[in-house]
């Protein structure tokens, strides 16, 4: 099943996929190699660790196998009408506390809260999708209901 992935976060995992894969990987097999010259592997440290890390990096290679394996990747076009899409980035001002807030509309695999980027299928996400400038949003909290105005979208 394929899913939505913006084309710098597809670049961003397919960047880290090539440093594992050709750098790291290779990196600490040849430290596990030679910590397994040294002779008694059952009490080495390094070797223990350097396994242990192998096994690591061959996980997270299979992951962003099957993130870039499965992704479509979309590029951020401003819409004509100025709606919030994939890929926007809004601005947004809570009514009651003036607080402003600024989140990029991203995908799932690629979400990333304290840097404000939310998948489109989040709660904020799902309330800022289709809505303008000037247009008011409600999203369910833990706290109750809060009231968002949109200040800005871009792309």
């Amino acid at each position: 099943m394929k899913h939505l992935i913006s084309k710098e976060g597809f670049e961003k995992f397919k960047a880290e996929w090539e440093h594992l894969k050709y750098v790291e990987r290779p990196a600490m097999i040849n430290q596990v190699q030679a910590a397994a010259a040294e002779g008694d592997r059952s009490e080495n440290a390094a070797y223990t660790y350097g396994r242990m890390r192998v096994r690591e990096i061959d996980r997270r290679l299979r992951e962003l196998d099957r993130i870039l394996d499965g992704a479509k990747v979309v590029e951020s076009q401003a819409s004509d009408d100025g709606t919030v899409r994939f890929g926007a980035t809004v601005k947004m001002k809570d009514i009651k506390t003036k607080r402003e807030r600024t989140y990029s509309i991203v995908g799932e695999k690629e979400i990333d809260p304290l840097q404000g980027r939310i998948s489109m299928k989040s709660p904020v996400g799902e309330a800022l999708m289709g809505k303008k400038q000037g247009d008011q949003v409600q999203v369910q909290a833990p706290k109750g209901v809060i009231t968002y105005e949109i200040v800005e979208v871009t792309y």
